[in-house]
C-alpha cells in the first residue's frame, strides 16, 4: 500500500530544501527565505491567492524561529482544506447512487474499481453500472474488475444509451439487495456541450428510476494536470453539481498543490486521493495527512 510521504515526494521536493532551511534556524525567516518559499509553493501550483496569505501570515507570525514558521505554515495549509465530516459508505438510501464523471484520461474507471473495493472493505454489496459506452475498452476493464473484486456489475454493448444503462442499473441494484451503484460514465470533455448535456441526461435517468439518486456526483481530477483540471471541474459543476472530488495520480505529479484550489474555489469536499496504481491506494482524503506529507513530517493529528 502506498504511504502520503511517498506519493507527496515529487511535489514536497520542490520546496524540501527551503523547508530544511526553516527547520535549522533559530531565528525568524528572513525576507530571501520567504521570497524563496514562495516560488517553490506557486512551482507546486497553490493558489496564487492562497500563497499570497501564508507569505503575508507567516511574515507577521512567525517570529521565534524557523520551526515555529514551519508550524504556522501547517496550521494555514489545513485551515485552507476546510473541515469535512469523513464519508461514510452506510446510508439509508438503498442503493446508495454514486456517479462517477470526468474526462478522457483522469483515471474514472480505475478510480470506479477502487471505489468498490474501499466500500466492499467496510462491508457494503456493490454493484458497478459500466455507463461509459461509448469505448468498449472502458467497459471491458471495467468488467475485468468487477470479475476480480467479486462484484456485480450491468453493462451495455458499445455505442448503448448511456441513460438506458444508467436506469438499468439502479433496477439491478434495488432486485439484487445491492447497498451501493457506483456508476461510470464516458470520459466525456467538459468542452463538449452535447456530452454534457448527455450527462445530465444520465442524472435525470437515475433520478426518475430512483427519486433522490443520484444521491453523490463525484468527479475524478488527475492531479499531473495541476490547476488545468479547474477549467473542468467549472464545467462539471455547472452541468450536474457535483457533492465531492477525487484526486488520481498524485504520486506521479509535481502539482499536488493544486487540491488547494480545489477545495477553495469548488467548495466541495475532496472525498479520495490516489497515492498509488494498486487497489489499496486509493484512499480516504485526511487534510492534516496530506499538509504533514507536503511539508515532509510525520505528523498526523
Amino acid at each position: 500500500m502506498a504511504n502520503w510521504l511517498a506519493a507527496l515526494s515529487r511535489t514536497r521536493n520542490l520546496f524540501a530544501q527551503t523547508l530544511s532551511k526553516l527547520w535549522k534556524s533559530a531565528a525568524a525567516p528572513d525576507g530571501l527565505t520567504l521570497d524563496e518559499l514562495e516560488e517553490n509553493l506557486l512551482r507546486a501550483d497553490l493558489p496564487v491567492a492562497l500563497v499570497g496569505e501564508l507569505m503575508a501570515h507567516l511574515a507577521r507570525e512567525a517570529r521565534h524561529g524557523g520551526a515555529e514558521a514551519v508550524a504556522v505554515l501547517r496550521q494555514q495549509l489545513r485551515a485552507a482544506l476546510g473541515k469535512h465530516a469523513d464519508f461514510a459508505w452506510n446510508s439509508s438510501a438503498k442503493p446508495r447512487v454514486v456517479l462517477i464523471v470526468g474526462v478522457n484520461g483522469s483515471g474514472k474507471t480505475t478510480t470506479c474499481a477502487k471505489l468498490a473495493h474501499l466500500a466492499k472493505n467496510t462491508g457494503q454489496k456493490v454493484l458497478l453500472g459500466a455507463g461509459d459506452t461509448f469505448r468498449a475498452a472502458g467497459v471491458e476493464q471495467l468488467k475485468w474488475w468487477a470479475n476480480h473484486l467479486h462484484c456485480d456489475i450491468v453493462a451495455g454493448a458499445t455505442g448503448a444509451d448511456a441513460a438506458a444503462v444508467a436506469f438499468d442499473a439502479v433496477a439491478a441494484a434495488q432486485a439484487r439487495g445491492s447497498d451501493v451503484l457506483l456508476l461510470d460514465t464516458a470520459g466525456r470533455m467538459h468542452t463538449k456541450t452535447p456530452l454534457m448535456q448527455e450527462l445530465q441526461k444520465v442524472g435525470g435517468a437515475l433520478a426518475k428510476k430512483m427519486p433522490g439518486a443520484p444521491h453523490e456526483v463525484w468527479l475524478v481530477l488527475d492531479a499531473t494536470l495541476g490547476q488545468n483540471a479547474l477549467v473542468q471541474a467549472r464545467q462539471f459543476h455547472a452541468a450536474i453539481p457535483l457533492t465531492g472530488a477525487i484526486i488520481s495520480k498524485v504520486d506521479g505529479s509535481s502539482k499536488a498543490g493544486f487540491v488547494f484550489a480545489v477545495a477553495k474555489e469548488l467548495g466541495v469536499p475532496i472525498r479520495f486521493i490516489g497515492l498509488g496504481e494498486g487497489e489499496d491506494d486509493l484512499q480516504p482524503f485526511h487534510a492534516a495527512h496530506f499538509v504533514a506529507a507536503l511539508l515532509g513530517d510525520e505528523e498526523k493529528g
